[in-house]
């Protein structure tokens, strides 16, 4: 059994090389994922100086899978799957069966047997989340019709891994096939996994939503976190002592069951720092297992990797998109996202090789793949507009419906703000605002007002507005507005993070006190609102009619207020602006 002094470096020089390197990689405009999995080679065997136990990190790299596969199933929802069912279940499928062909054959001519180039082709067939959603994120593609598609075609890509994540201990673990034929196999694995999601689904369903609201009613975010944990773990660990599934299944069961409940978007919020770290972790245990070495000697299988990768499979989806009759631009966009491999290539491959399927050379090559096209994939994605526009202004292409469809869905955003808060100052902005056309979203904590407003058929988000994670549960990306009307709040938090996710943003502030009002000023608020400072002026008007002032008279006292109030405290044209209007 490892020493604590063992675990304690293991991961720590893990997450101080994955920071270092990851902040490198984030400088040079790479993915931080590229950093991390240098970090793990550098702090690998194969390289001189400090060596992190490779046992140590693997074991918290399983925790990072348990969480990754939790997050994939928080943010996994049906309807958006369903919305673009059309292009991306058969795409999908038809560009996995593309790349697990290419990848049979490739991995045959160099020895393999059929089996294991086939799991090998799958394995590099599906893109990582976390890369894809950041790409059009960053990129502001998530939220138009091809970010649509790209998400609901990683989705499938998801599901069907996990399908072969499931069935593949069944037919080459250690019992395999001995009690019966590959049928009997096969059944008695879906039937277990049946009962899985029948289990799952009765917990989603009666208990977990009863256990999250009475945690929730206690007003800690410690206790909501570790309960989040503690159910995302204690699915994953039950899920394989009690079915025989795997873990990572487990955690996206739980996921996908939280998900869907009233605290989903809180659940996320409250586990995403935990998630990352051991994500982090993950890909760092999997650059340690980079050796140069084989690298070098295996040249000619890493090339081919890349080239299903970078080519294979991008061509493939692309010709799918196209024959569904979808425009060549979309068709395109859609390609370079997916050109890429990462979390889940690495989950399955790790899976495939310890039950003896693959040959430890694939880690090497999956390794080199992932590194090379998650740091080529934003400037594929970038491309992707120059190229359009050069084949446009040569007649060879016209922008079709795809683009007024994604012009439509702007304008529509365009009449959508972010409200935080639901006391009697959010209640009357939400009125305001509905009346002249603008749909809120009101993101509060207490869950009863949540569920209330979800049930009239508004839009609400149950969590903290100063998490980024909520924010973006409420759409801040492609909101209007932002109007903080709650107290008690880090105002200047939540501008801070919903200016960081949607530059330019109008927000307009609440704060209970004029030192407050300064820093949210300061934070890039347009204007901001004091309680201290209305009351202010308010009993001074009250005060001037008493003594028999006139209105010419209290409008210079009230200016003189003000002045003293609100330009001494804040940002030029931020309070005294508020105060004005």
């Amino acid at each position: 059994m490892p020493h604590a002094i063992d675990l304690i470096l293991a991961m720590t020089g893990g997450l101080i090389a994955a920071l270092i390197l990851g902040l490198f990689a984030k400088r040079l405009g790479l993915s931080p994922i590229v950093g991390y999995l240098v970090a793990g080679f550098l702090v690998g065997p194969f390289t001189p100086g400090f060596v992190a136990d490779k046992d140590i990190t693997n074991q918290f790299a399983e925790i990072g899978v348990i969480l990754l596969m939790f997050g994939v199933g928080l943010h996994f929802h049906l309807k958006d799957l369903l919305a673009v069912r059309g292009v991306a279940l058969p795409g999908a499928l038809a560009q996995i069966l593309v790349s697990a062909g290419l990848g049979a054959v490739a991995a045959h001519g160099f020895g393999w047997s059929w089996s294991a180039g086939i799991v090998f082709g799958i394995a590099i067939s599906v893109a990582s989340t976390v890369v894809l959603t950041r790409v059009l994120a960053d990129n502001r593609a998530l939220h138009t019709p091809i970010g649509h598609i790209a998400v609901g075609w990683l989705v499938v890509e998801d599901l069907f891994t996990i399908l072969v994540l499931v069935l593949l201990p069944a037919i080459y673990g250690p019992k395999g096939l001995e009690d019966g034929g590959l049928g009997l196999t096969l059944g008695l694995a879906l039937l277990k996994l049946a009962g899985l999601i029948a289990v799952a689904a009765v917990a989603g369903r009666w208990l977990l939503p009863r256990f999250f609201e009475y945690v929730a009613r206690t007003g800690s975010r410690e206790l909501f976190t570790l309960a989040v944990l503690a159910s995302a773990l204690g699915l994953a660990v039950g899920s394989a002592l009690l079915f025989g599934a795997s873990m990572a299944l487990g955690a996206f069961l739980a996921g996908m069951i939280v998900g869907q409940s009233d605290f989903g978007a809180r659940a996320a919020s409250d586990a995403l720092p935990m998630r990352d770290a051991f994500a982090v972790l993950f890909f760092v245990s999997v650059g340690m297992q980079l050796d140069p070495s084989s690298v070098a000697a295996e040249w000619r299988l890493e090339l081919a990797t890349l080239g299903i990768v970078l080519l294979g499979k991008p061509l493939a989806a692309l010709v799918c998109v196209l024959l569904l009759r979808r425009p060549l631009p979309v068709a395109c966009a859609v390609a370079a996202a997916l050109a890429q491999i990462g979390e889940f290539s690495f989950i399955l491959a790790g899976l495939a090789t310890g039950l003896g399927i693959l040959p430890p050379n694939a880690t090497n090559a999956l390794v080199v793949a992932s590194v090379v096209s998650i740091t080529l994939n934003p400037w594929l994605f970038q491309a992707v507009e120059p190229l359009v526009g050069w084949l446009e202004r040569r007649g060879l292409v016209r922008r079709g419906a795809a683009h007024q469809e994604a012009v439509l869905e702007d304008d529509a955003a365009a009449h959508r703000a972010v409200v935080v808060g639901y006391g009697p100052v959010g209640r009357t902005l939400c009125r305001i605002l509905r009346d002249n056309g603008i749909e809120p979203v009101v993101v509060e904590m207490n869950i009863k007002t949540v569920r209330m407003l979800l049930a009239q058929g508004w839009g609400a988000v149950h969590g903290d507005a100063s998490s980024r994670e909520i924010l973006l549960h409420a759409g801040i990306e492609t909101a209007t507005g932002l109007f903080i009307t709650a107290s008690g709040v880090d105002a200047g938090q939540i501008v801070s993070a919903a200016l960081d996710l949607h530059p330019g943003l109008r927000v307009l502030s609440r704060a209970d006190y004029l030192r407050e009002a300064a820093v949210q000023c300061r934070a890039g608020a347009q204007a901001v609102f004091s309680g201290e400072g209305e009351i202010a002026l308010s009993m001074t008007a009250y005060l001037m009619r008493e003594l028999g002032a006139t209105d010419e008279q209290i409008d210079r006292e009230r200016d003189r207020v003000r002045r003293e109030l609100f330009q001494e405290r804040t940002e030029p044209g931020c309070g005294a602006k508020a105060a004005e209007d």
